[in-house]
C-alpha cells in the first residue's frame, strides 16, 4: 500500500512532463523556454519595424499569417505582410520609433499562445507630412512554433484612446 501512495505522486509528475512536450517529441515544459522564444519574436518584430525594414518584419510572421492592422486593413501570408509594410515604412512610418511597453502571455496550448503586447510609437506623420503625437495602442497575436520557433499567426492591432 505505501508503494502505491508513493507511485501514484511520480505517475502524475510524468505525466504532466509528458504533457508539456512539443508534437515533434521534443521535451520541453512550457515556461521559460517558450516565454524567452515568444519574446525573442517581439524583439525581433520592434527592431525590424524601427529598422523600417519590411522583409525583416515580415520574418516574424507565419507563412500563412494573417495580419490585421488599426484600420481594418489586412494582408495574408508572409510575403503581402511584407508587401503590405514596404511603402508605409518608405513613407508615413519612416521616422517612427516603436517600443512595448508590457505583454501578457496566456499558453493556449504548448505550441499555441495568445499575445497582448501594449505599444507606443512616436515619429508617425499625416497624409499632409505632419508628425502624428505620441500613439498608444495594443497587438493581439496568436503564435505558434514550427520547428521549435515562434511565428505570429494571427495579428490584430489598434489604437488605444488618448489618456484623459
Amino acid at each position: 500500500m505505501r508503494r502505491a501512495f508513493v507511485a501514484f505522486p511520480l505517475f502524475l509528475i510524468l505525466s504532466t512532463y509528458a504533457v508539456g512536450q512539443t508534437t515533434s517529441g521534443q521535451a520541453r515544459l512550457m515556461g521559460k523556454v517558450d516565454v524567452e522564444g515568444i519574446r525573442k519574436v517581439l524583439a525581433d518584430f520592434i527592431e525590424a519595424w524601427n529598422k523600417h525594414d519590411a522583409k525583416s518584419f515580415s520574418m516574424a510572421f507565419a507563412e500563412d499569417a494573417d495580419f490585421t492592422n488599426v484600420r481594418g486593413k489586412s494582408a495574408h501570408v508572409r510575403a503581402e505582410v511584407e508587401k503590405f509594410h514596404a511603402p508605409r515604412f518608405a513613407t508615413k512610418f519612416k521616422d517612427t520609433h516603436l517600443k512595448i511597453t508590457e505583454t501578457k502571455i496566456r499558453f493556449i496550448e504548448p505550441d499555441v499562445a495568445a499575445v497582448d503586447a501594449w505599444w507606443e510609437m512616436a515619429g508617425a506623420k499625416n497624409r499632409e507630412g505632419q508628425n502624428i503625437p505620441l500613439r498608444r495602442g495594443l497587438l493581439n497575436f496568436v503564435m505558434t512554433t514550427e520547428d521549435d520557433k515562434w511565428f505570429i499567426t494571427v495579428m490584430h492591432n489598434m489604437d488605444l484612446p488618448a489618456a484623459q
